[in-house]
């Protein structure tokens, strides 16, 4: 999943909910200016921020991760 679609999911939930960004920066205890970063899929948010809002949303993201065969490299 990409930035910008990240970025639509918390906008429209945050929205949903009724929340103005505000709000949710301050429920989040992250910058205004972060959030706004983040909603429009622009930057580059330390993992811990966006977990932070997804939370305070009520969303969660499922990271995957896979082992790479070092060897066949």
């Amino acid at each position: 999943m990409d930035a910008k679609k990240i970025g639509t999911i918390i906008k429209e939930r945050r929205k949903h909910l009724g929340v103005n960004q505000q709000t949710l920066a301050d429920l989040a205890s992250v910058g205004l200016n972060t959030l706004v970063t983040i909603e429009r899929g622009e930057g580059n948010p330390q993992l811990n921020t966006l977990l932070t809002i997804l939370d305070t949303l009520g969303l969660q993201m499922d990271i995957n991760l896979k082992t790479l065969d070092y060897e066949t490299m």
